[in-house]
């Protein structure tokens, strides 16, 4: 590897942000803990979108961006369920037709 393949980028921040929402999974609020860590991975995919890599490109940017992007959609989206599941559920159904 040469000197350029280990640069940071925006690793540090990424890392920071999913440590602390994993410290707020586990000691203060699951719901509200997974959304930040769906917030971090977000964060991960517009930093990734805008050209920075360092540490977090692992794969190609289009492949980074989606994967970051995907799973901190579907970390945000369970926290809101679990969070307001009896006003979402409905209101989900609703929409899709089925109730």
């Amino acid at each position: 590897m040469t000197n350029d393949d280990l640069k940071w980028g925006p690793f540090p921040l990424v890392l920071a942000g999913a440590a602390l929402a994993m410290l707020a999974i586990f000691f203060v609020d699951g719901e509200w803990g997974a959304f930040a860590l769906g917030a971090v991975l977000m964060v991960a995919a517009a930093l990734r979108f805008a050209g920075y890599g360092g540490l977090m490109a692992i794969r190609t940017r289009k492949t980074d961006m989606v994967v970051y992007g995907g799973i901190g959609v579907g970390l945000v989206a369970v926290a809101m369920f679990l969070e307001y599941g009896s006003v979402l559920k409905p209101a989900v159904l609703q929409l899709l037709g089925g109730g």
